[in-house]
């Protein structure tokens, strides 16, 4: 497989158990830093399709390098660390991350993860012919998974376009952030409605004039949220 897989893993244990686990499966162009510094002088040159990123490194903490790491890449970033607590994923996800497998992991599940995220970014970067939603503040490009605002390109993760998209195909309809988690996460799971939460509030911060406002996204108090494809004006004449 040609997908190139970045770890940054202090853990030579780990490291080296992922690196012979992602062999065995296939993928050939796999590598492995250590530190948060060798991570970002990495992506300076290349860019990895998905990153599996350590909480817990020598020079820095994960859930702050992840916010580095989505100034340079929008390729999907799975947190793998010891920390359980929901405090601790919604924080990964709130970060940018895309995913969160907690140590000890199940060697077959960080598998199958690393393999749904690909295969959802492959979705958004095949050639095809070019398909585009375009509103009056912001444009999706649903074949290269790019978001234009107001004439400027802004990067997402991988599961921040898969929520917009998903409300710009599903516009005008009522969708509750259980439900919402259900079809963009492909995942049943209570007590994740704050991670939807969480991503709407980083969707508006990109497209909205006001996020504090929204015209787009709009929350119905008791019910769930609605996307508005054609808001009213912030000043209607």
């Amino acid at each position: 497989m040609n997908d190139e897989i970045l770890i940054i893993e202090d853990e030579a244990g780990i490291a080296g158990m992922l690196e012979l686990l992602l062999a065995r499966e296939g993928y050939s162009a796999v590598r492995t830093v250590s530190t948060g510094a060798a991570a970002l002088g990495l992506l300076e040159s290349r860019g990895p399709d998905i990153i599996l990123l350590d909480v817990m490194l020598p020079d820095c903490n994960g859930f702050e390098l992840c916010l580095e790491l989505r100034q340079k890449t929008n390729a999907p970033i799975l947190f793998l660390t010891s920390r359980t607590a929901d405090y601790d994923k919604l924080t990964g996800f709130a970060m940018g991350g895309d995913d969160y497998i907690t140590k000890p992991f199940n060697s077959l599940e960080v598998v199958a993860r690393i393999k749904a995220q690909l295969a959802r970014r492959r979705l958004y970067i095949q050639e095809a012919p070019s398909f585009c939603y375009t509103f009056a503040d912001f444009e999706i490009n649903k074949d290269t998974g790019g978001l234009t605002v107001r004439g400027q390109q802004l990067r997402c993760t991988a599961k921040e376009f898969a929520l917009l998209l998903f409300f710009a195909e599903h516009p005008n309809r009522l969708f509750t952030a259980a439900q919402l988690y259900e079809l963009v996460w492909d995942q049943m799971q209570l007590g994740d409605d704050k991670t939807v939460v969480i991503y709407i509030s980083k969707i508006r911060n990109k497209i909205e004039q006001d996020p504090k406002q929204p015209r787009y996204i709009v929350n119905f108090r008791g019910l769930g949220y609605k996307f508005i494809p054609n808001p009213l004006p912030v000043n209607p004449v």
